[in-house]
């Protein structure tokens, strides 16, 4: 059994290994800037900027084209003196603010920061709606003429004898 836990995880350390590295292969070499403060602010921005292709993904860990397009327009804005603002706001100018992992809170995002919480209250609302509107068990004994009751009575005791 232990060599069993031990090959697990040996096999999720690998696959943590191996995520891990995928975005180190996203940026390549030809990207890489000359000076390391600069590169490591290029890094920086690209972790909190949106790839367009795949959506959920920082342009610093994919490898689509338009995301190579991006990490080498943020260097090109840095190594022509923007400060990491002014090149945040040069690629948001360009695409918006969907380019941001991060959008901020304004009126133009603001259905997207408080979607979350609509949805959430909307899921109880039809919570408890369905739990009102579900059938109750109720004693409907007292909504039967005499006759029906007599009969249900019988058959009761009947059900009851067959026990």
């Amino acid at each position: 059994m232990a060599r069993r836990a031990r090959a697990v995880s040996l096999a999720f350390s690998a696959a943590a290994v191996l995520v891990a590295a995928t975005s180190a292969l996203a940026v390549q070499p030809d990207e890489i800037l000359a000076d390391s403060a600069m590169e490591q602010r290029a890094r920086q921005i690209s972790t909190g900027l949106r790839c367009l292709v795949c959506q959920n993904q920082s342009i610093d860990d994919s490898d689509a084209p338009l995301a190579r397009d991006l990490r080498l327009l943020v260097r090109e804005r840095l190594t022509a003196g923007d400060s990491d603002g002014a090149a945040i706001e040069f690629v948001v100018a360009r695409y918006g603010d969907f380019v941001l992992l991060k959008p901020p809170f304004n009126v133009a995002t603001l259905m997207l920061w408080i979607s979350p919480l609509l949805l959430l209250l909307g899921g109880a609302w039809m919570a408890l709606r369905a739990g009102r509107a579900a059938p109750r068990a109720v004693d409907r004994r007292d909504r039967l003429s005499a006759s029906e009751q007599a009969r249900l009575e019988t058959v009761l005791k009947r059900e009851q004898d067959d026990v």
